[in-house]
C-alpha cells in the first residue's frame, strides 16, 4: 500500500494548532505518539455498526461505543480523541468505525475533529455502510453502476484484497439468498471515480455491464484512509462473517487485542449403546419418555463394524477427528444378549486411537430428579410432602466411575476430567426440573470432573457445578431417534408443521423460537433438499462466528443411512471452498474448548472493568492486565515476546493467549510492521455534505434456528 504524503512544516503547524495538540510529535527527535489499542465505534443503531461491534466483542477487542441517538452521549472533540500521557502524545483510539463516511450534520465540528485526529495520528476509518459517490472515491452508482439487491451474488476478493487484509479467503464471497420472498442484501456497485486513490478489495459484477464494482475498498484522500463498504449487512449474515476478520485487520493494521478463529468440533453421543427409534405411525419413540408406557415396540438403532470403517475413512478424507461419548454398559448388555459377542465394540476398541473419547456415564441414566414416566410429558417424582426426589450423590458418582473404569479397561484414550451426562441430566431442564440436582455438584467433585457438557439451547452460559465448569454444546437438528432419512423427515414434519397439516403444532405454540414449515416435506427429498442445507447453514454460521462450542449428534446418525455425514460434509466442504489453507478449521477437544471459553469470560470481565490497558509506541506493544488473566492478542508475523516468538500462526497473523509477567506483557513488532502516527498528513477539505442514512430495511434478523424439542438427548 502507498504511504501517505508528508506535509511541509507550515502545513504541520497549522494542523497542530487546529487540534490543540503539542507540537512535539512532528519533530524527528520528539517521542513517538502512544496509540491505545482500542476502537471507537460511532453508531446510529444500524445493523452494520452493530455487526462490527459484535465482531470486536466476540474477539475480545476493546472498543468504546458512542450512540448518536443518545442525547447524553459524549461530544467527539479533540479532548475526547487525544491527550498527553507522561509527556507523550496519546491517541485514545487506534481506529474509528462510523455508520457511514459522515454521519454528522453538514459542517459538524465533530466530523472535523475526527478528520483532524485521523490525519495527525494516521488513524484509519471504517465506513460501515455508505453509498457510492465521488465523496468516497467512487463514481455514482446511479447511472455508472448499480444499486439494488445482491441476494445470491458471488462476489470475489481482488488481488489487492488477497495480498492485503483479506488474504485468509480463497477468493469467493457468496452473498446469502435464503428466501425468494425476502430481500436480504442491498448494495451499491461502482468503479473508482476518475483520479481517486481507491483500491477495491471485494467486488462483484455490475449487472448489465462488463465491469465489476466495489463492495469493499480503500479510499485514500486528504491524508486519511477509509474502508468504504457499500453493502448493508447484519452480524449473522455469511458475507459479513467472511469479511469481519479482514475489516478488523485493516482498521488495526493487524495489531490488536483479541483473536478470531474458526472452530468446529463434533461430539457423537451414545457410542456402544443403542438409540430408540421414532415410530412414524405413533409419532413418538417407543422405549423413550415421549411414548406412553407400553405403547409401541422398541426398535433400536445401533452402529455396526462397517459404520466404524466408514467413520475412520471419512475422518481421514476430511482430516477431522470425531469425539465419541461412550456408554460402556451398551457393550456389556450386547454381549450378555449375544453369547459374549459384540463386533461393534471389538472394532471400535481396535480403532480407539483414531477417535477422541469422552465419558458419557455407564448406563446413560437420567441423573436429575427421579422421573415419573407414567405421564407424557414426564414429571419429577415427589415425596408425600411435595419435595422433589433426586438421584443420589452415590448413584451419580457410580455412573461416572464405573464407565471410567470400563473405558480404562478397554484402553480408550479418554480424559478423566471430561463428562457428558445422559441427556445433559443432572443440570436443570425446564419446565420439569428448573434447578440442578443438588447432588450433582458433590458427585462431580468426588469423581474429579473438571468439564461438564451442557445443552446450549437451554443452558448456554458457562458456569460452575461442583468442581466442574460447563461446556455448552450445540444440538444439531439431526435427531437421535432417526437412523433413516425418511424417519428424520417424518419426525421433522411432526414437529415443524401445523396441526391442520397433521403436525404437533409445537411451532404454532412457539413462533418466536422455532421454524415452521409452510407444508410437510417430501419423505423422499425433504432431508437432502431442506434439512441438510438448513442445518449446514446454521452449523457453518457457528463456525464462522469465532465460536468454539462443539456440536453434538448421536451414534444412530452414523448408522444405517448415516444421515449425519451430508451435514458434516456440507460444513467442511463449504468451509474449504471459502478459506485459504492459512485459516484451517480448529478442532479442539472438550477440555480445551472449556479452557478457551473460561479464558474469554475472564478477559471480557477484565476489559469491561477497565482493568486492561494496551498501547503501541512505534514497534513496541505494551499490555497491562490483572495477574492471572491471560491476554488475547493478534499480531503480525515476526512479533516477538522476549526472546521467543509470540502466539501461533493463523490466517496470516499470529494470535493466541499468553500470560503477563507481573501484570505486564511486552511485545516487539517486526520492522516490517507499519508505524502509525510517525508523522502528520495533509489537511483535508472538511466541507462536504452529510451522508443520508442508507437503506437498511432489507436486512433480515438472521436465521432462526429450529429448536430440537426433545429430538436431541
Amino acid at each position: 500500500m502507498k504511504r501517505t504524503i508528508r506535509t511541509t512544516a507550515l502545513a504541520v503547524g497549522a494542523l497542530i494548532a487546529s487540534l490543540a495538540l503539542p507540537a512535539g510529535p512532528v519533530h524527528a527527535d520528539a517521542p513517538a505518539p502512544r496509540i491505545d489499542l482500542r476502537v471507537l465505534v460511532v453508531t446510529d443503531g444500524g445493523p452494520a455498526t452493530d455487526a462490527v461491534a459484535a465482531e470486536l466483542e466476540t474477539a475480545g477487542t476493546p472498543y468504546t461505543e458512542v450512540d448518536l441517538r443518545d442525547a447524553g452521549r459524549p461530544v467527539i472533540d479533540a479532548e475526547f480523541l487525544a491527550d498527553t500521557v507522561d509527556g507523550r502524545p496519546r491517541a485514545r483510539f487506534q481506529a474509528v468505525v462510523l455508520p457511514n463516511d459522515n454521519p454528522f450534520p453538514t459542517g459538524s465540528a465533530e466530523m472535523t475533529a475526527l478528520a483532524d485526529y485521523e490525519r495527525a495520528y494516521e488513524i484509519p476509518q471504517v465506513d460501515a455502510y455508505t453509498y457510492a459517490r465521488p465523496e468516497v472515491g467512487l463514481q455514482p452508482a446511479v447511472g455508472a453502476g448499480y444499486a439494488g439487491s445482491v441476494d445470491g451474488v458471488r462476489a470475489e476478493v481482488t488481488e489487492a484484497g488477497r495480498s492485503g487484509p483479506f488474504g485468509y479467503l480463497d477468493a469467493a464471497v457468496p452473498f446469502e439468498d435464503n428466501s425468494p420472498t425476502v430481500g436480504e442484501s442491498y448494495a451499491y456497485l461502482s468503479t473508482p471515480a476518475p483520479g481517486a486513490d481507491f483500491v477495491p478489495y471485494v467486488q462483484a459484477a455490475i449487472p448489465g455491464r462488463p465491469t465489476k464494482g466495489s463492495l469493499v475498498g480503500e479510499y485514500r484522500h486528504d491524508g486519511r484512509r477509509e474502508l468504504v463498504v457499500t453493502f448493508v449487512y447484519n452480524r449473522h449474515q455469511q458475507q459479513f462473517r467472511l469479511l469481519a476478520r479482514g475489516i478488523v485487520e485493516w482498521m488495526t493494521g493487524g495489531v490488536h487485542l483479541g483473536a478470531d478463529r474458526n472452530y468446529f468440533a463434533v461430539h457423537v453421543d451414545d457410542v456402544f449403546a443403542a438409540d430408540d427409534r421414532w415410530d412414524t405411525e405413533l409419532n413418538c419413540t417407543p422405549g423413550d419418555v415421549d411414548c406412553p408406557p407400553g405403547e409401541g415396540t422398541p426398535n433400536p438403532i445401533r452402529m455396526v463394524p462397517a459404520d466404524v470403517d466408514h467413520a475412520t475413512a471419512w475422518q481421514e478424507s476430511r482430516d477431522f477427528t470425531l469425539d465419541l461419548a461412550y456408554n460402556g454398559s451398551g457393550s456389556v448388555d450386547h454381549r450378555q444378549d449375544n453369547g459374549g459377542a459384540d463386533p461393534l465394540a471389538d472394532k471400535l476398541i481396535a480403532d480407539r486411537g483414531r477417535f477422541r473419547w469422552i465419558n458419557h456415564t455407564y448406563t446413560h441414566a437420567f441423573l436429575g430428579c427421579r422421573q415419573d414416566v407414567t405421564v407424557v410429558p414426564w414429571r419429577c417424582a415427589t415425596d408425600p410432602d411435595g419435595s422433589t426426589q433426586w438421584v443420589s450423590r452415590n448413584e451419580i458418582a457410580d455412573e461416572i466411575a464405573t464407565n471410567r473404569v470400563w473405558g480404562e479397561t478397554a484402553g480408550l484414550p479418554q480424559r478423566n476430567d471430561e463428562l457428558v451426562t445422559g441427556e445433559h441430566s443432572g443440570l436443570k431442564v425446564t419446565p420439569q426440573q428448573p434447578e440442578d440436582n443438588p447432588n450433582l455438584g458433590p458427585a462431580l467433585t468426588d469423581t474429579g470432573i473438571a468439564w461438564l457438557a451442557s445443552d446450549n439451547s437451554r443452558d448456554p452460559v458457562q458456569r460452575r457445578v461442583g468442581s466442574a465448569t460447563t461446556v455448552s454444546r450445540y444440538p444439531m437438528n439431526v435427531f437421535y431417534n432417526a437412523g433413516r432419512a425418511a424417519e428424520q423427515v417424518d419426525e421433522y414434519n411432526w414437529i415443524y408443521t401445523s396441526r391442520a397439516q397433521g403436525g404437533s403444532g409445537i411451532c404454532e405454540d412457539n413462533p418466536a423460537t422455532s421454524t415452521c414449515l409452510s407444508a410437510p416435506l417430501d419423505p423422499a427429498t425433504g432431508y437432502a433438499g431442506h434439512i441438510v442445507p438448513l442445518e449446514t447453514r446454521i452449523a457453518l454460521g457457528h463456525v464462522l462466528s469465532n465460536d468454539p462450542r462443539p456440536h453434538f449428534i448421536h451414534q444412530s446418525n452414523l448408522a444405517e443411512d448415516r444421515i449425519a455425514y451430508p451435514v458434516l460434509d456440507g460444513v467442511l466442504e463449504g468451509y474449504d471452498s471459502l478459506f485459504a489453507d492459512s485459516a484451517p478449521v480448529v478442532n479442539l477437544r472438550m477440555a480445551d474448548i472449556g479452557v478457551e471459553m473460561r479464558r474469554r469470560a475472564a478477559w471480557r470481565n477484565a476489559v469491561d472493568a477497565g482493568q486492561v490497558t494496551a498501547y503501541r509506541v512505534g514497534d513496541a506493544v505494551t499490555v497491562r492486565a490483572p495477574d492471572g488473566v491471560a491476554v488475547t492478542a493478534t499480531m503480525p508475523e515476526g512479533t516477538r515476546q522476549g526472546g521467543t516468538g509470540f502466539g501461533d500462526a493463523y490466517a496470516g497473523a499470529l494470535s493466541g493467549w499468553t500470560n503477563t509477567s507481573g501484570g505486564t506483557l511486552a511485545l516487539a513488532l517486526p520492522p516490517s510492521a507499519a508505524v502509525p502516527g510517525d508523522g502528520v498528513t495533509l489537511p483535508a477539505d472538511r466541507t462536504g455534505p452529510a451522508v443520508p442514512t442508507a437503506p437498511r430495511t432489507r436486512v433480515p434478523a438472521g436465521v432462526t434456528e429450529p429448536v430440537p424439542y426433545g429430538a436431541q438427548r
